[in-house]
């Protein structure tokens, strides 16, 4: 199997927060982590060094790749600085995506 996470400390998130499956907003000081595998990425958050994790609401997504995967979750943790209920972002089809649709 093959997999990859990719784990952001430190965002501190803009006006309302990242939208979480299990509680509603979170706001502030955050962590934001991705894990991808088997063409799924799963995002969740917490509050910077706490214990609980959160899923970020849209979370899990089909991902193709591991570089897709990266994308995303820089995606995901700009969603966060932005604020505003953020949810996982919609990435546009990248060009391994786009090849193999045809």
């Amino acid at each position: 199997m093959t997999w990859a996470s990719w784990t952001t400390r430190g965002v501190y998130s803009g006006h309302g927060g990242v939208l979480t499956d299990e509680v509603g907003q979170l706001s502030g000081d955050l962590t934001i982590h991705t894990t991808w595998a088997e063409g799924t990425a799963q995002i969740t958050v917490q509050y910077t060094d706490a214990a609980d994790w959160f899923t970020m609401a849209g979370s899990p997504v089909p991902c193709p790749s591991e570089e897709a995967s990266r994308a995303l979750h820089a995606a995901a943790v700009e969603a966060v600085r932005q604020g505003s209920a953020a949810t996982v972002p919609v990435l546009e089809p990248g060009p391994e995506q786009a090849a193999g649709s045809e």
